[in-house]
């Protein structure tokens, strides 16, 4: 696995590690007010980004171009910021909640940045 297919599943594995360390955290100390960091942490952290990669490896064409890595760079900084976010807000910081509410919105452009990509190979037009 190489360029932008090792680059998400790379830190599809990073994220995974911090979602269970976040999960191992809340059980010992027997607080899960971040329950839905830890949730976002794994299912969009590791399930999602593991699955970029595994698409990106899979078809390396479409991980060409300047669309892949607006994709790639728009989904982790977004990524990174929701955490940030979320971390805060759930830990009684409600004056967060625009860091979540913007990453967020960056999280969706860039899942739609991931459908034209995947779309046409999906449906067989490339």
């Amino acid at each position: 696995m190489t360029g932008l297919a090792a680059r998400f599943f790379g830190s599809a594995v990073v994220y995974a590690v911090l979602g269970m360390t976040l999960g191992l955290v809340m059980g010992i100390t027997k607080d899960h007010a971040q329950m839905p960091t830890h949730a976002h942490l794994l299912v969009i952290g590791w399930v999602s980004f593991a699955l970029f990669g595994l698409f990106y490896h899979q078809f390396p064409l479409a991980a060409e171009g300047w669309l892949a890595r607006a994709h790639f760079w728009l989904a982790q900084v977004s990524f990174a910021a929701l955490i940030v976010g979320l971390f805060l807000i759930f830990g009684g910081q409600s004056g967060a909640d625009p860091i979540a509410a913007v990453s967020s919105i960056g999280l969706l452009v860039s899942m739609i940045l991931f459908g034209a990509i995947a779309w046409p190979i999906v449906m067989g037009q490339r």
